[in-house]
């Protein structure tokens, strides 16, 4: 089967409930069969892994959303599920707890396979092949900044240029500078809010209300709006 994925910025968009503005994505995505859809909740810290469960069932209506947090093996809940969805949050605990699991490969091997996988924020940054390029502080060491690596270039959700004044810090774009700099050979999407990639096999759009800013070495960032073609990238 050919693959499906869904990468969202964000959960939420100015004015919108949890997920409402991907509803339209989510239903390609998933279809209008009921699913069993694996929810990975580890990225959450500050609240807890039930009301996460919670607020994702009131955004992805129609489909069984069953958190791995409930089952003695996770491992089996991810290979008997018909769709993955990993939430946005903290990424080095995501990413922490993915290993300690044992589910990043799984869930690789399943999302490559042709399984609906669907990710926002944190879950989007783990699709990429290396944690690097989050927004997260390092509150918990990963066993490896290795991730999904279901498309070859790195992702950047929430991404904004916006510089406030009296802000002496550097900016986003200058961050993501440091690691292209670095990482010569590899490309960086900058997902504004409210946009979100659509894979389809070996396609992948850009898509939403907002468009995406394009990080690598050799060239100056790029801007790309919603409706572009970004297979290039994958």
């Amino acid at each position: 089967m050919p693959r499906r994925h869904l990468l969202l910025s964000s959960s939420r968009t100015a004015g919108t409930g949890y997920l409402e503005h991907a509803h339209e994505h989510i239903e390609w995505l998933l279809g209008s069969t009921k699913k069993t859809v694996a929810f990975i909740p580890f990225a959450a810290v500050r609240f807890s892994w039930d009301e996460y469960e919670k607020m994702v069932a009131g955004g992805i209506t129609g489909h069984n959303i069953v958190s791995v947090h409930h089952s003695s093996n996770p491992v089996d809940l991810i290979k008997g599920a018909d769709a993955i969805a990993i939430g946005g949050g903290n990424t080095f605990q995501l990413v922490h707890l993915l290993y300690q699991y044992d589910l990043m490969e799984l869930i690789r091997s399943r999302a490559l396979g042709g399984i609906p996988f669907m990710g926002w924020s944190a879950g989007s940054n783990v699709a990429a092949p290396r944690l690097c390029t989050t927004n997260d502080m390092p509150i918990v060491e990963p066993a490896s900044f290795e991730t999904l690596g279901l498309i070859s270039s790195q992702i950047n959700p929430h991404y904004i240029d916006q510089h406030p004044a009296g802000h002496m810090g550097e900016t986003r774009a200058e961050r993501l500078a440091e690691f292209t700099a670095l990482n010569p050979q590899t490309h960086v999407i900058g997902l504004r809010e409210g946009a979100l990639l659509k894979v389809e096999g070996s396609q992948m759009m850009l898509e939403g209300s907002a468009g995406a800013c394009l990080f690598h070495q050799e060239s100056k960032p790029k801007e790309f709006a919603a409706g572009s073609d970004l297979s290039f990238l994958m």
